[in-house]
This record gives structure tokens, sequence and C-alpha cells, in this order.
């Protein structure tokens, strides 16, 4: 397979024996202490991030961690929709986690996090030399690495369906929106709901919009650099609006059930594995989440993806930037917040997460470690002629409204807003975010 997908424009330029076994590596020449695993004086680190960035295989090594050296790693989870401003609001108040979750990306690190300020240069951390060189730009400022991506960004979302449920009802994979619908109306005939689209959360039904940034710029050939210089608004491209009556149609329409939003993307697995729904946006890995969580009624054969259709989308979408791990500059342990990334960077352990976490099928470093993906997922990947990164990775003041565009189209879909409110507000939160940074491009 492809290790790394070509892509046009990136942003910026974007079982407790296997974990005595991550530990016994690290005790052999991976740790920060000289390759010793002494114990140190008890510390306790905060890690801050969201339920999405944190997976059960961390915590675990996070335990061995605490086995090893006396440090504790105490998991603060805020909840997606609330994160940003619960984070901000710790760092400029002074008080910010030892190490703190975050969106990368050159150009949010900047105007989002105040990242030269509020966390430390790690460009001579030992991990940073094999650090894939993607996630290196995504996660760099003036030439300096502040942070360590810690997120399958090999895959990104992509439509998983359930092809029992098609075949049983004689559909064939979409290749056009209009197709998309007649699909999703199909299955709402025959008792199934077509799509399911955890709004609740905040940041998953953003993706109908942003995650098909290939296409706007396949279709309008220099959109992003035009964005990017302000020589054009969102409100002036009508493929913005026309996704956003796109999704609006699916909603009053009944394609995401009555639920929709009040639905939370921790139930995903269950919900696909139930047969109730038939589709969702997910990454490949979830496909193995959705069969465990089916009780034997489906297998990871009995689920194939397809590309998110909005738009008629044919361009693969690609996505270097992902969630990452930033040490607080005002931290009194940084010391201890380096020995900890350093653990968890190893080969062993990073192994270890691709092993005990169905989501995370590979980790953005070249340390000659055994990625999990299905043979599907290779000839899926490498059956497109075309891909494009995600337009909040090479969109300018786009990613920090992410939570916002939420909300707005949460407001379009109950009717206090149009399609076109929903870009003009895109268009005013990047001017006030343009403005704040000193953007020669909007002056």
């Amino acid at each position: 397979m492809k290790r790394r997908l070509a892509v046009t424009v990136l942003c910026g330029m974007l079982a407790v024996s296997a974990l005595a076994g991550c530990g016994e590596a690290e005790t052999a020449g991976g740790s920060s202490s000289g390759g010793e695993s002494k114990k140190q004086e008890k510390v306790t680190l905060s890690l801050m991030a969201t339920p999405e960035w944190v997976t059960d295989a961390e915590m675990e090594l996070a335990q061995q961690f605490e086995e090893e050296t006396g440090i504790k790693i105490d998991f603060q989870i805020v909840p997606g929709d609330q994160y940003y401003n619960v984070l901000m609001t710790k760092l400029n108040g002074g008080e910010g986690p030892d190490i703190f979750g975050g969106q990368s990306g050159s150009y949010d690190l900047v105007s989002q996090y105040n990242i030269e300020e509020n966390a430390i240069d790690l460009t001579d951390a030992p991990w940073v030399e094999y650090y894939n060189e993607f996630e290196r730009e995504q996660t760099s400022v003036n030439g300096k690495i502040y942070g360590v991506t810690y997120f399958d960004t090999t895959t990104d979302f992509y439509m998983v369906y359930n092809k029992k449920l098609f075949e049983e009802n004689g559909l064939e994979i979409p290749e056009s929106f209009a197709e998309f619908e007649q699909v999703c109306q199909k299955l709402l005939d025959a008792g199934v709901i077509p799509v399911y689209e955890p709004v609740a959360d905040g940041w998953h039904h953003v993706m109908w919009f942003c995650e098909i940034g290939g296409k706007y710029e396949d279709l309008r050939p220099g959109l992003i650099d035009q964005l990017n210089n302000n020589e054009i608004t969102f409100a002036e491209v009508p493929e913005f609006q026309e996704v956003f009556d796109q999704m609006n149609d699916m909603a009053q329409k009944g394609y995401f059930g009555d639920n929709y939003l009040s639905d939370e993307y921790a139930n995903l697995p269950m919900n696909l594995g139930s047969g109730e729904f038939a589709m969702t946006m997910a990454k490949p890995g979830t496909i193995a989440e959705i069969a465990a969580a089916s009780d034997g009624k489906y297998t990871e054969e009995d689920f194939g993806m397809f590309l998110i259709p909005t738009l008629d989308n044919d361009v693969l979408n690609v996505h270097p930037c992902g969630p990452t791990r930033f040490i607080y500059s005002g931290g009194g342990h940084i010391g201890e917040a380096k020995q900890y990334l350093e653990y968890i960077t190893t080969k062993e352990c990073v192994q270890y997460v691709i092993d005990h976490d169905a989501k995370i099928e590979n980790l953005p470093f070249d340390l000659g470690q055994q990625p999990d993906y299905s043979q599907y997922t290779e000839d899926f990947l490498d059956s497109f002629e075309k891909q494009g990164a995600v337009f909040q990775d090479v969109i300018k003041y786009l990613n920090p409204q992410w939570n916002e565009i939420g909300q707005d189209v949460v407001s379009m879909f109950i009717g206090e807003m149009t399609s076109e409110d929903v870009v003009k507000a895109i268009d005013a939160r990047r001017a006030t975010q343009a403005e704040a940074a000193g953007d020669e491009a909007w002056k």
C-alpha cells in the first residue's frame, strides 16, 4: 500500500504481558533516563484532552509508565464541544495542564493556541528523528516543533456501509449525491435508518462539509490560495452553500433518523452493529468495533466503504493533521512530561496502541512498526486517482471555528438559519480571527 498518499496541497506548506514487554523495551534503551527504569519522586502529570483523543490503550500504557517511573498521568477528559473554551481559559489564566491536547495544523497552532507562548519547543526530542514528515510540518511554527501527533492520520473518515443491508435491498454504492439520496430513501422505505449522524458531540456532522476539500479544489483550481489570500469569500462560492443545502436535505427527509440531534459518537459501533442503521462516517478501523458490537450478527467483511458523497465527491480525502500532545510552557513538571512523550513514542508502545485499539491502524512514526490495515482498506485507499487534503487542514481560520460551524448547522437543521447564513457566519469569524492575527491579506 502507498504509505502516504500524495496531496496536492498540505496545510502550512501542512494483556498485561504486552504492557510489560513495552516497559521492558523502554528500560532497555528508549527512556529519557539513559536507559534505566528508575522510579522517581511521586509526580502527577495532568493530561487534558477530549474523549476521542485518548485511547484505552494509551491509558494502559500510562499505568505501566507509572509503575516504571512513579509518574502518574491524570487524564482530564473534557467533552469536545466544551474543550477549546475550557483549555484556553486555563492556558490564559496561567493554570494549564502539564500536557494538553489540540488539533495540529501550522495555521491553527498560532491563531488558535498561541502555541509559541503556551507550549515548549520539542525540536530536540528523540522521537522527532522518526516522526512522520507531514505531521512534523503540521506541528511546527517558524521551524520549531511544538507537539507530537498521537493519532491515526494515515486514514481518514469515509462512508462505512452495511453490505448485507445493501444487498437485501438491491442497492449499489452510489456514485453521485442524487444516487446517494435514492439509496437513503429506499432504505428508509424498508424500515432502515439510512445514516447514523451523531450531532450531539458537536463535531461529527461538520465533516460532510469540510472533509471534501479536495473536491472543492478539483472543481475550482486555485480556490485554496484564493481563500487564504482573502481574494474570495465563502459566501461567493456557490458550492459551499450547495453542500449545506444537501446536509439540510438529508436531515429534513429523515435520513439521519428521528434522534440525530441527541445521538452520540460513542454509540456509533453499537448502532451500526445493531443493523438499525445502514451507514455512517467513520475511519476504517471502526469497522472492527462495529462487528464486535454486533454480538455475532455481522463480521468485518459485512461492511464496506465509499467516499463522502456531498457535491458528487470523487476525490479521496487525506488528513495529515490530528489530535496532538503539547507540553504547557508554564507547567511545573516539564521534564517528566517530556519523559512521558518519549515513552509513548517508542516502537513497542506505538505497536501496543496499534494492536489494542481497533480504530488505530497506524501512528505517524517511522519505527518499523506493523500497521493493522486490512487488505480491504489498502485496496480502497489505492483505488482513487484523485486525492486532496481536507479543508480544515488547508484553509486559514476554518478549523478554529469547527464547533461554531457545528452549532450553525444545527440552527439550520431546526430552521433558525439558512445555508446562506451559515457561510456568511464562517466569513465573519474568519475576518475576526484574521484581524486578531494581524493577517495582511485582511487589511
